[in-house]
C-alpha cells in the first residue's frame, strides 16, 4: 500500500515573490539548455504547475514535448514516470491493482505509474475513453480509487499529456471533461532554422542519445514556490475581469458552449503565476491577455457552422480579449502609487 506523503499546507513555509521569481528562471534556464525554441511554451507549463494545475501538450510528433516533460520534472525535483498510451491500455495500468501474493494469502495493491511527482501519459488520445477517465479523478482529487479503496497521490502531483492532433485513425478525442481539467493546452511548433540547428549539434556535442538535466529545487521547494503563489492577494477588479472574459465566450455567436467557472478561475490562478514569476505580487491585466488562449481555448465548443468553416477556438478567444474592456484600475497598489504620482507633478 502506497504511503501517504502528503504535508499540511499549514506547515508549508511560503517563498517570497522575489526568490520565486529568481527559483523560476533558475529552472527554465536549466531546461533551455536542453529543450531549444520552446521558451514561450516552457515558461506557462512552468507557471501551470506553480499555480497547481495539468498540463496538456499537443502537436505534431518529435517536436520536443516528451523531452520537455521530462527536463522541467528533473529541474523541479519531481519523481518522472511516463506512460506510453495504446489502444489495449486498461485504467489498472495507470492506477494499479490488486494482486494475490501466495506467502500471505491477501491481496495487496501494487501502485500504478500514477504514483509519482510528475506523471507524463504520452499520447494520450491513443488509448480508450475508459482508460482516459482514470486520470480523471486522480487530476482533479490527488487521488485514485481501486475497488472502493481511496489511495492519496504524492504531493505535488501533476500530469503532462500530450496528444496528436493530426492522426485520426486509432486515436479517440479527449471528452470535454477531462479537457477541462487541464489548466493550459499547449502547442509548441516547429523551431526556426537556426533553434533546430542548435538541436541537431547539441545532440552531437553531448555524445548521446539521453539529455539529462540536473535538478535546481527539490519538491519541497516547489512546494514553498506553489505556496507563495498562493499567498499574494488578486484585486477584484482583476478577478471580475477574468469573469468578463469567460462570459463573453459563452455569448460569442460561433461558440455552442462556453469557458466554464473553473475556465475563469485557471485564468485567474496561471494569470497571478506569470505575475510572481516576473517578480510582482500583483496582477496586471496584460497578465490575464496573455494566457487566455492557452487557458480557455480548449474548453470552448464550436458550433457546426464555425467548425466547417475553418474556425479556431484560439481565433475566438482572442477576437473576444480584444472586445471585452480591461479594468479601469489595477488593485490597490495602483491606487496607492496615485498620490505619490500627484505630489510629483
Amino acid at each position: 500500500m502506497p504511503a501517504d506523503t502528503t504535508v499540511d499546507s499549514s506547515e508549508i513555509r511560503a517563498l517570497p515573490v522575489a526568490e520565486i521569481e529568481r527559483l523560476s528562471e533558475a529552472i527554465l534556464h536549466r531546461v533551455s539548455t536542453v529543450v531549444v525554441g520552446m521558451r514561450p511554451a516552457l515558461d506557462l507549463a512552468l507557471a501551470a504547475i506553480l499555480a497547481g494545475g495539468h498540463v496538456l501538450f499537443e502537436d505534431v510528433p518529435g517536436l520536443g514535448k516528451t523531452l520537455a516533460a521530462r527536463s522541467i520534472a528533473s529541474a523541479i525535483g519531481l519523481d518522472f514516470r511516463r506512460l506510453q498510451c495504446t489502444p489495449d491500455l486498461l485504467p489498472a495500468d495507470i492506477t494499479g491493482s490488486y494482486v494475490y501474493v501466495p506467502a500471505s494469502s491477501e491481496f495487496v495493491f501494487r501502485p500504478g505509474p500514477v504514483f509519482t511527482g510528475l506523471f507524463l501519459a504520452d499520447e494520450i488520445n491513443r488509448t480508450s475513453p475508459k482508460t482516459q477517465s482514470a486520470l480523471l479523478e486522480a487530476m482533479a482529487e490527488g487521488q485514485v480509487t481501486v475497488e472502493g479503496q481511496s489511495f492519496p497521490l504524492p504531493r505535488p502531483f501533476h500530469v503532462v499529456a500530450t496528444s496528436n492532433p493530426i492522426e485520426y485513425e486509432g486515436t479517440y478525442a479527449l471528452p470535454e471533461a477531462q479537457l477541462d481539467r487541464f489548466m493550459v493546452r499547449l502547442a509548441v511548433g516547429y523551431p526556426d532554422a537556426a533553434g533546430e540547428s542548435q538541436v541537431l549539434l547539441a545532440r552531437v556535442s553531448r555524445r548521446r542519445e539521453r539529455a539529462t538535466v540536473e535538478p535546481v529545487i527539490d519538491a519541497s521547494t516547489l512546494r514553498a514556490m506553489q505556496a507563495g503563489v498562493e499567498a499574494v492577494d488578486v484585486d477584484p477588479d482583476i478577478a471580475a475581469y477574468c469573469v468578463a472574459i469567460a462570459a463573453a465566450t459563452r455569448r460569442h455567436r460561433s461558440v455552442e458552449v462556453g469557458a466554464s467557472p473553473r475556465g475563469s478561475q485557471g485564468l485567474l490562478l496561471i494569470a497571478r503565476a506569470r505575475a510572481v514569476m516576473s517578480g510582482r505580487d500583483f496582477v496586471i491585466p496584460d497578465d490575464v491577455k496573455s494566457v487566455a488562449v492557452p487557458v480557455l481555448a480548449h474548453r470552448l465548443t464550436l458550433t457546426v457552422q464555425a467548425w466547417t468553416s475553418g474556425l479556431q477556438a484560439s481565433q475566438v478567444v482572442t477576437e473576444v480579449v480584444n472586445s471585452v474592456p480591461g479594468p479601469p484600475v489595477v488593485g490597490s497598489r495602483s491606487a496607492s502609487q496615485q498620490p505619490e504620482r500627484a505630489a510629483g507633478v
